[in-house]
């Protein structure tokens, strides 16, 4: 017979529930379901950036390694979308010249992109970032993954299963 128990997530410090048999105390014991489900980058990002942002998801607990995550995802997703020469501080700033971020995106991903840094390069006056700028970043990542890979997935499979669906008679 299987019990539901209460935990605290290692990665973002709230409760979740975790269902497995009682007396179970082998070194891993086996988790049979979780609620909430353990949050997972979609599958329409393409491989580099979506390991990135799925790390950053999974060390938001550590705030300075996910700020890190979160700014290499923006970074993989410009890549991607064929942004490649110069600092992200270029690269950034062409993305929104060339209307693929607005100007407000363009800002947050300069925020997000000095958040990385300090960890990364241990600023001397800032050298770590708070939980809740690492959240701001982590979002900042996935919101624009859903933007310029999940959105535009979707539509292109909406479009094709227009083309493909059979009207009613």
């Amino acid at each position: 017979m299987s019990r539901w128990a209460l935990y605290r997530c290692t990665s973002c410090g709230n409760a979740v529930s975790a269902k497995g048999y009682p007396g179970d105390t082998s070194g891993e014991p086996l988790v049979l379901d979780l609620f909430p489900s353990p949050k997972t980058a979609h599958e329409d990002i393409p491989a580099v950036a979506r390991q990135f942002l799925q790390q950053s998801y999974e060390t938001l607990h550590a705030p300075d390694a996910a700020a890190v995550m979160a700014g290499s995802a923006v970074d993989a997703m410009l890549k991607e979308k064929g942004y490649r020469d110069g600092s992200l501080y270029i690269r950034i700033d062409q993305a929104v010249a060339d209307h693929l971020l607005t100007e407000a995106m363009g800002e947050w991903a300069h925020e997000v992109r000095l958040g990385s840094n300090r960890p990364r390069h241990a600023d001397e006056d800032r050298p770590h970032v708070s939980h809740d700028e690492a959240v701001q970043s982590v979002e900042f990542a996935e919101a624009l993954a859903n933007f310029l890979f999940v959105l535009i997935a979707k539509i292109e499979r909406g479009i094709q299963n227009a083309r493909e669906a059979v009207p009613d008679e």
